[in-house]
């Protein structure tokens, strides 16, 4: 009984050192919702940690390592924004394409065979294509060509006659041999351009090669789209909407994710497109060049004559958590971050507006949101 004593006393003793050591938290503490924020200390030596509840702990000096900033949140209100899918397509106005009239070969033009991307200008030679007939159209030209050629050598040789005997023959049998013997000389001068026609292939505008299908020695096929110029500070953007009245309603729009293009509404076509109205923009670069490329998709953010209330924040504020939820972290104390849910909507590429979830006066991590959403 007396060792058993003895054991009990000790392992009491042991027990209570080592719940003395465990924090808690003080009772009432409540985040800007209404939650409990009571959570245990991290055990890392750096402090970073994923607390129970989801939030993250950060101590000062890994804040300022960080770079984190935040921004308290007031309430404001901003035009209805749409998104909507679209595609970057070609200005009619401010592109063209190299087709072949007749079917032939291909063949290096000046420069050589164009590549993508390269500048170009207005009628300036491509490559050449040379026409190819088919084995009988050929002989046919070949025959014909004899022909005018034999022609051609008796009426200037009957010509030479006629101007030896100038006197004694009537001046009009002259100029006739003579006509004659240019009438044959022409039109066997243009049988041998056919035989070896080549067709150049011109650039319709100034600009820059979007797409070639050129190489030596290729055989194409008449009305066969060889070459794509487009002049790349004259590009549009095509979106879609199954609404019809929508391009009535429309304001600014701008490039989702994508800086530096800014969008002037053309207008909205008045028929149907498999089911969807096309609406038409022109891209306009605020940079040097418009980092946009023909076929390219993209998403238009459109801003409509509506106004909602919300609250306006940088979209480096919005992050995903790990149930793919659209997040914002709310500062609740000096080292503890919230993830808080939200429902947002684009106002452009480097702005959001958040209709629902965040409450006037919360105090936003807008810097170095991703960081904190790393944190395990």
């Amino acid at each position: 009984m007396k060792y058993q004593g003895r054991f009990i006393r000790t392992f009491a003793a042991i027990l209570a050192m080592a719940t003395s050591e465990l924090p808690w938290a003080a009772p009432g503490a409540h985040g800007p919702d209404g939650e409990h924020l009571g959570q245990a200390k991290p055990a890392l030596a750096s402090g970073l940690a994923r607390l129970p509840d989801g939030s993250v702990n950060v101590p000062k000096l890994a804040q300022r390592r960080m770079g984190l900033r935040t921004q308290v949140a007031p309430d404001a209100e901003a035009a209805v924004t749409i998104q909507l899918p679209g595609r970057v397509v070609a200005d009619p106005n401010a592109s063209g394409q190299v087709q072949a009239i007749h079917g032939g070969r291909i063949d290096a033009g000046p420069r050589g065979l164009p590549v993508a991307g390269q500048a170009v200008r207005q009628g300036e030679v491509l490559a050449w294509l040379r026409h190819h007939a088919e084995p009988f159209a050929l002989a046919a030209q070949q025959s014909q060509r004899a022909e005018l050629t034999a022609a051609r050598e008796l009426a200037e040789q009957r010509l030479l006659r006629l101007e030896s005997l100038e006197g004694t023959v009537p001046r009009k049998d002259i100029d006739a041999a003579r006509i004659e013997v240019q009438s044959l000389t022409e039109r066997e001068q243009r049988i041998s351009a056919s035989l070896d026609a080549r067709e150049p292939l011109r650039a319709p505008i100034s600009g820059v090669i979007a797409r070639t299908d050129l190489k030596l020695g290729q055989v194409v096929e008449a009305r066969e789209v060889l070459v794509e110029v487009v002049d790349p500070a004259r590009l549009m953007v095509e979106a879609s909407t199954p609404d019809v009245s929508l391009g009535n309603r429309l304001g600014s729009a701008h490039l989702a994710g994508i800086e530096g293009v800014r969008l002037q509404m053309v207008g909205a076509a008045r028929a149907l497109r498999d089911g969807v109205l096309p609406l038409n923009f022109r891209a306009v670069a605020t940079a040097r060049a418009t980092p946009l490329a023909l076929g390219q998709p993209v998403t238009v953010v459109a801003a409509l004559k509506e106004r909602r209330k919300g609250i306006v924040l940088p979209a480096s504020a919005v992050v995903r958590s790990q149930a793919n939820e659209t997040v914002v972290w709310i500062k609740a104390g000096a080292e503890r971050f919230i993830p808080q849910p939200v429902q947002i909507q684009p106002l452009d590429a480097v702005t959001v507006l958040v209709t629902r979830g965040l409450a006037p006066e919360n105090r936003v991590l807008v810097q170095g949101a991703a960081l904190v959403a790393q944190i395990r």
